[in-house]
């Protein structure tokens, strides 16, 4: 595994070094992979570099960009909209000459077209928004506060809002609350790699079971 960036395009024209973990031995197969978002994204970030490892050594080249905005980004998060991100993933396939894609939760709302893809557990986006509204809700009535989901959504799509620390534009948030992972993609459901989602748990983990399940899955799909 190294690290490498690769050009992302800026909404006003122009581009941005982007980073990414790579395996590139410049192998037949090359898996784009879209990550998890937000808190998810540190959740499962364990496991997506050691299902990597693995289809490394099945002989799979695999590459894990940064979304403009997220981990190592010097984007701004709240100057992105759902189109960039959009935008980022179709040049970071092209760019690593990607010939499958791979998303994980809400990533697969951002898998490029064109691909043969696979998507890990999909999610709509209005999930994932419903989950970080919550979180606010309850972190704000501990402190002594009140707030609705119904406020604070209304307030998001005027002005933007930061929910769990990641702070989203009012277009971003527009936008991105109607997406739904694309029907073209094979969708691999928890219960094909087996136990519960390990972004469902507090900390960021691994589990080694679920990873082997997850590649060899990918591995077999690639090799058809």
């Amino acid at each position: 595994m190294t690290p490498a960036t690769w050009p992302c395009p800026l909404p006003a024209g122009g581009e941005a070094r982007e980073y990414a973990l790579v395996f590139d031995k410049a192998r037949e197969p090359r898996l784009l992979i879209v990550p998890a978002l937000f808190e998810e994204s540190n959740r499962l970030r364990r496991f997506t570099v050691e299902v990597m490892r693995r289809l490394d050594a099945a002989g799979i080249d695999s590459f894990l960009p940064d979304l403009p905005g997220c981990n190592e980004s010097l984007q701004p998060l709240e100057r992105q909209d759902t189109t960039d991100w959009l935008d980022a993933a179709a040049a970071a396939a092209r760019h690593f000459g990607a010939t499958h894609v791979l998303g994980l939760r809400g990533g697969c709302l951002f898998t490029p077209p064109g691909l043969p893809a696979w998507h890990y557990a999909p999610v709509k986006a209005a999930t994932l928004l419903r989950q970080m509204l919550r979180a606010r809700i309850l972190s704000a009535r501990e402190a002594g506060d009140e707030e609705t989901r119904e406020l604070l959504a209304e307030t998001a799509a005027i002005s933007g809002i930061e929910l769990s620390g990641y702070r989203l534009s009012a277009s971003f948030f527009r936008h991105f609350e109607t997406m739904v992972p694309g029907a073209r993609a094979t969708t691999i459901g928890q219960d094909a790699v087996g136990g519960s989602g390990l972004w469902m748990r507090a900390e960021p983990d691994e589990n080694a079971a679920q990873a082997d399940a997850l590649a060899a899955i990918l591995t077999q799909a690639i090799a058809a």
